[in-house]
């Protein structure tokens, strides 16, 4: 994410408030990935229908 993507989102009136919320809720998934995948994690079973 960069300056012209939060300039974007403001210029469709979502708040500071609302994007950091956003921001972080990504930020949070895409590091909870990682950390699974680092360890080897496998996927439960209901995932492979």
């Amino acid at each position: 994410m960069i300056e012209r993507d939060v300039i974007t989102l403001r210029n469709v009136d979502f708040s500071d408030v609302y994007i950091l919320d956003n921001n972080q809720i990504v930020a949070y998934y895409a590091y909870v990935n990682r950390v699974a995948d680092g360890l080897g994690v496998n996927l439960e079973s209901f995932w492979y229908k």
